[in-house]
């Protein structure tokens, strides 16, 4: 019994001994390179939809709310692009690829009381969408859909979308920032 104690005792020693600390300086996590975030704040459930016979009167709507670590003072625009997915056989296939629909300017937003980030309700209607990807009344159907993505510009020349940003921001419930909204054709 003592031999074990005194080995112990020995292995201790030795652990203790050997142990070095070495000081570690805090990070300065103010420092960090930041990003930024374009969170929906109120939007329809499940849902966009707008309807083949009234494309000019029915429409997306969204409030949007630019996020950055300074409350938005590093917000430049945000870019939108739309496509056009032909999910209807009997027209044809009239699937169409990106173009440039419209750009918001942060100085188009404004800060909201509660938040102090920069806040807008953007409205895009089905006519919009329909012009910009030069469609005709033929070429759209019930079922078909329009996917209007987004990216935020930084003061800084830094962009961000769903292409480079995380799970967590696109389809977090907290920062709920898709950037992307399908626009459903209804009759």
């Amino acid at each position: 019994m003592k031999n074990i104690i005194k080995f112990f005792f020995l292995v201790s020693v030795m652990a203790f001994t050997a142990c070095e600390t070495e000081i570690v300086e805090r990070l300065d996590e103010f420092s960090f390179e930041t990003g930024g975030y374009m969170r929906t704040v109120e939007f329809p459930i499940p849902a966009y939809n707008v309807s083949k016979a009234n494309m000019a009167g029915t429409k997306m709507t969204v409030t949007l709310e630019a996020v950055t670590a300074n409350f938005g003072a590093e917000f430049s625009a945000y870019d939108l692009v739309v496509r056009f997915v032909d999910k209807t056989a009997a027209n044809g296939t009239n699937n169409k690829t990106d173009v440039a629909l419209k750009s918001l300017a942060a100085s188009s937003f404004t800060p909201d009381g509660t938040t102090k980030y920069p806040r807008l309700s953007m409205s895009i209607t089905g006519k919009e969408l329909q012009d910009a990807l030069k469609l005709t009344d033929a070429e759209l159907a019930k079922g078909d859909q329009f996917e209007v993505r987004g990216t935020m510009k930084l003061t800084t020349g830094r962009s961000f979308n769903a292409a480079n940003s995380s799970p967590d921001i696109t389809g977090g419930a907290f920062y709920n920032s898709p950037f992307l909204y399908r626009v459903n054709v209804i009759d």
